[in-house]
C-alpha cells in the first residue's frame, strides 16, 4: 500500500484537517549550453551598436565661411590659429590650453606668446602646422593655406569676422565647434559691454565728426566696418561713408576736405601726421584733439573679436578726453 504524505487543508488551522498532499511540481530541464550563450552574445551586439551610434551622436559637423562642411569625430583637443582675432575668442571660450600654435601676430592672451609660431596668417609655414600635428586649423578665408593643408589631410575651418554680427556668428560657431555651452552667454556680455561704453558718454560729445585710421596709406575704418559699426552705436559721426566700403585706401584730401574734430590713430601711424600736405588745417590738428594709441591699446581696437568691449571703452575715453564740448 502506498503511503501518501498528509497535508494541512487549506484555510484550516485546527487538528485532524488534513489531506492526501498533492503530488509534486514536474520541473522543466536545463537549458543547453549553448542557449545560456544567447542573451551574453545578444548583450554584446547591443553594447556594440551603443558605442556606434554614440559615435554618431557626438560627430561635430558645422558649415565655415567658404560655404565648406566640416565634420569632426569629437571636439578638437589639438588647434592652430592662423588669426588674431580667432585666437583670442578660442581663449575667451575657456579653450586656451587646446592652442598648439598661432600665427605671428597671434600675442593675447600672453600664454599664446609662448605657443610655437607658424608664420602670418595669409601665407604660414605648412611644414610647422603639419608637424604639429593638429586636430583642426582655424584661419581666415583669405588665407592662401586652406587647400594645401586639407590636401596633406588636415581639417581646416575658415572663419572670419568683419562685423559685430561675424563677432557674434563666429563665437557661436567656435562654441558648437569646441563644445562650450556658454558661449551665446559670452557674447552677451561682450555686446552689452559695448552699450555701456556708449551709455557712459555724455551728451556733449554725442554727433563729433571722428577720423579712424588704422593703418599709414592712408587706411581708413569706413562705417560698414566692425571698427565704423563701434563709433555708431557710441553716437558719433565717422567721415568715410559705407559706400567707400570697410577700410578703403583714402587720398590724403579726401580728409582735409571733411576736416574731422577728431582723430584716432595708433602709435604706428602718428608719426609726420602733421607734415602732410595740408593736414595742418585740418580742426582735430589745430586744437589738438588726437588720441594716439599704443600698440597694445591699438591691437584691441583692430581686432574683431572679444575684446571689442574693450575697444568700445577706448575709443569713449578718447571721446571724453578730447572731443569738442568734452570737459577739460
Amino acid at each position: 500500500m502506498t503511503r501518501h504524505q498528509l497535508c494541512a487543508l487549506p484555510g484550516s488551522e485546527g487538528p485532524g484537517r488534513f489531506a492526501p498532499c498533492p503530488p509534486p511540481a514536474l520541473r522543466a530541464p536545463p537549458l543547453p549550453a549553448q542557449n545560456a550563450l544567447a542573451p551574453r552574445f545578444l548583450a554584446m551586439v547591443c553594447l556594440a551598436l551603443v558605442f556606434w551610434f554614440s559615435g554618431s551622436v557626438h560627430a561635430l559637423q558645422l558649415t565655415d565661411d567658404r560655404g565648406a562642411t566640416v565634420t569632426l569625430p569629437r571636439a578638437p583637443q589639438r588647434i592652430v590659429s592662423l588669426l588674431p582675432s580667432l585666437t583670442e575668442t578660442v581663449c575667451e571660450l575657456g579653450r586656451c590650453q587646446n592652442l598648439v600654435g598661432v600665427d605671428r601676430y597671434s600675442n593675447f592672451p600672453a600664454r599664446v606668446q609662448k605657443l610655437p609660431q607658424v608664420g602670418g596668417g595669409l601665407d604660414p609655414n605648412v611644414e610647422m602646422i603639419v608637424a604639429l600635428k593638429p586636430d583642426v586649423v582655424l584661419l581666415a578665408t583669405s588665407s592662401r593655406a586652406g587647400d594645401r593643408l586639407q590636401a596633406l589631410g588636415l581639417k581646416v575651418v575658415a572663419l572670419e569676422p568683419r562685423s559685430h554680427a561675424d563677432v557674434q556668428r563666429v563665437m557661436l560657431k567656435l562654441g558648437q565647434l569646441l563644445e562650450v555651452s556658454d558661449a551665446a552667454r559670452i557674447w552677451r556680455a561682450i555686446d552689452a559691454g559695448v552699450s555701456a561704453a556708449a551709455q557712459s558718454l555724455p551728451a556733449q560729445v554725442r554727433g563729433t565728426r571722428v577720423y579712424f585710421e588704422v593703418n599709414q596709406g592712408p587706411y581708413a575704418a569706413g562705417e560698414s566696418s566692425f571698427i565704423g559699426e563701434t563709433l555708431t552705436r557710441l553716437g558719433v559721426k565717422n567721415i568715410v561713408p559705407a559706400k567707400l566700403g570697410p577700410f578703403p585706401k583714402l587720398n590724403p584730401e579726401y580728409i582735409v576736405r571733411a576736416n574731422p574734430d577728431l582723430i584716432m590713430v595708433g602709435q604706428r601711424s602718428a608719426d609726420g601726421l602733421q607734415a602732410r600736405p595740408g593736414w595742418q588745417s585740418i580742426r582735430a590738428l589745430r586744437e589738438q584733439r588726437v588720441c594716439i594709441f599704443p600698440t597694445e591699446e591699438a591691437n584691441v581696437l583692430v581686432r574683431p573679436g572679444p575684446r571689442m568691449a574693450e575697444g568700445a571703452r577706448l575709443m569713449a575715453r578718447c571721446l571724453t578726453e578730447k572731443a569738442p564740448g568734452a570737459k577739460p
